[in-house]
């Protein structure tokens, strides 16, 4: 069942009374737009994986693996469909380009996409052009066994966590309004499953990351511990 907007233009979206001047509901159906979106990302992870199993130098591991064909997928979320949001998000509610209809759906489990919400657009935009960029030489930076590779690592899901942690933060202090609570696909699939990813998989790999470093640092203090502040005299 959906609301009446602004002009009684028909809507599904929450709170009910939400004005959309110029919406247009979608033209694709809910199957079509997430078997789209699942299909590039397994096919992301699949490229990266092989990607990853052949490269030169020492073998990854598993886990490691798996981790470089994570920031593959976030390079893609961030970059492309989250960067699409950053350039389109006032023309989203009448658009019927694809990543728009995405985003239309998306919406059903939180409307501060197609309402053009000041801290949304703020926190997708830093996300598409900051952390999108960022995990695509990530990978490159794994892939090639890059020194600082860690570093990257340790950033990029720093930047993640805190964001997700807003996005969570601010819809609490909304008194999750944006959405119909205990819906089974909008509110838990699309807004806590699919967003809780950004926060259980970061923080594992900032913990991966501080390990790394760690050992990295004990290492260099052990092969060139650090000289006195006061040079001897000759």
């Amino acid at each position: 069942m959906g609301g009446v907007g602004q002009e009684g233009v028909s809507h599904p979206y929450w709170p009910r009374d939400l004005r959309l001047p110029g919406y247009r509901s979608n033209e694709r159906t809910v199957g079509s737009i997430l078997a789209f979106l699942f299909a590039v990302s397994a096919t992301l992870l699949g490229a990266t994986w092989l990607l990853s199993g052949r490269r030169r130098g020492p073998r990854l591991g598993a886990a490691r693996r798996l981790a470089v064909c994570w920031f593959a997928v976030c390079a893609f979320i961030h970059g492309v469909i989250e960067g699409w949001f950053s350039l389109k998000y006032r023309q989203i509610p009448g658009d019927q380009a694809f990543l728009s209809q995405l985003w239309k759906e998306y919406a059903k489990g939180d409307s501060r996409y197609v309402t053009a919400d000041n801290f949304t657009v703020c926190m997708e935009t830093i996300t598409a052009w900051t952390w999108g960029p960022l995990s695509l030489w990530t990978v490159v930076a794994f892939l090639k066994n890059k020194p600082y590779r860690f570093v990257l690592q340790l950033i990029v899901s720093l930047g993640q966590l805190y964001g997700d942690v807003l996005y969570f933060y601010t819809e609490y202090q909304d008194g999750f309004s944006h959405s119909e609570v205990g819906h089974p696909l909008h509110f838990w699939f699309y807004f806590v499953f699919l967003n809780s990813l950004w926060i259980v998989i970061p923080a594992l790999l900032i913990l991966d990351a501080w390990l790394n470093l760690s050992r990295a640092q004990q290492v260099a203090d052990r092969n060139f511990p650090p000289t006195s502040s006061k040079s001897k005299s000759t």
